[in-house]
């Protein structure tokens, strides 16, 4: 579904959330457009779930401002928690009721009939493809199914905003796609979605805008086209012959290309990144004056491939700058000492 016009479904400023002497949110601003999936992506302790927590009213911030559909989170938690939902981490069905109970018994909490309760139930649990399991017990569920009913749940009264906290998590991939699909129709249905995942693919798969989180900080922000170029034009993979060559291979297009040069997990594989400095030369032009020189020392490829950087290279680029920026200071500061 295509966005509200103007209407902001999150809007944070300076948002501060502080844990003794760890500010694990620490400055954050977010504008999140109604009737879209805004993707958060960052690492264990970034601060994604934390900033969650605040939005959802189950944390008082310690600074900034958030707002939801224009409510304070504070001032009028009560309102916000009338127009959201929250999916956490793990799934948080009673294990010894089976699929049904576990919906008809929070419909009847949320305020529903009985017949109203049982008949929500039985939608939910066709949609999200669980029929056949409604009368098991959630424990006999495998991980994917509890994941699925544990999103029903969520969006058993329709959320205006549904924050999703890391909803993927050990899953396998066919269970994955099976949450993809979900979301995508929660979305088509009016929903704003708030997606914290670790999972790059996934950010990229789902979310219309993203916001990078590291150490409590918003490092990057915008669509994934646009946080892709941001670190380079595109990206340059190669597969060789000779894994025995990669070492030469690697200094050969470090050389060419004036970038650093990934070793990829694959021992035969490497990637190098175009960045968008790179002058009048295009990626194009650049892989293949690589490749000749390959060729000219004797490296034989036996693929490559030209495109865009993925998520995860973004990733990894954008972390590296916010590792590596409070090492500057520190040798600024020793300098001016």
């Amino acid at each position: 579904m295509s966005e509200r016009t103007g209407e902001l479904a999150i809007e944070t400023t300076g948002l501060v959330k502080v844990f003794g002497d760890k500010r694990a949110v620490d400055g954050i601003d977010l504008r999140v457009p109604a009737g879209t999936v805004y993707g958060v992506l960052g690492p264990n302790g970034a601060g994604k779930t934390t900033a969650v927590r605040v939005l959802a009213t189950l944390l008082r911030p310690d600074g900034g401002e958030a707002r939801v559909f224009g409510h304070d989170v504070v001032k009028e938690a009560d309102t916000v928690r009338g127009r959201v939902s929250l999916t956490g981490q793990y799934a948080s069905v009673d294990e010894d009721l089976t699929g049904t109970e576990n919906l008809v018994l929070l419909a009847r909490l949320l305020g529903h009939r009985k017949p109203a309760a049982y008949d929500r139930a039985a939608r939910l649990l066709e949609a999200f493809g669980l029929t056949e399991a409604a009368g098991k017990q959630a424990k006999n569920y495998s991980g994917g199914m509890r994941r699925r009913l544990d999103i029903a749940a969520s969006i058993l009264n329709t959320p205006d905003l549904l924050f999703l906290d890391e909803p993927t998590t050990g899953l396998d991939p066919r269970s994955r796609n099976q949450v993809w699909d979900i979301v995508r129709a929660v979305v088509a249905q009016g929903t704003t979605v708030l997606l914290t995942t670790q999972y790059l693919d996934e950010a990229d798969q789902l979310a219309g805008r993203i916001a990078v989180i590291d150490n409590g900080r918003v490092i990057a922000e915008g669509t994934p086209g646009q946080l892709k170029s941001s670190v380079g034009s595109g990206s340059v993979h190669v597969r060789l012959r000779d894994a025995h060559l990669r070492p030469e291979a690697q200094r050969v297009l470090s050389e060419v290309m004036k970038t650093a040069v990934q070793l990829d997990h694959d021992p035969v594989a490497l990637t190098a990144r175009i960045m968008p400095e790179g002058g009048a030369t295009g990626p194009a032009e650049l892989a293949s004056r690589a490749l000749g020189e390959l060729a000219a020392r004797g490296i034989t490829v036996d693929d490559f491939s030209l495109g865009q950087p993925s998520l995860d290279e973004v990733f990894l680029a954008l972390t590296e700058k916010t590792q590596q920026q409070p090492a500057r200071q520190q040798e600024k500061q020793e300098a001016v000492a």
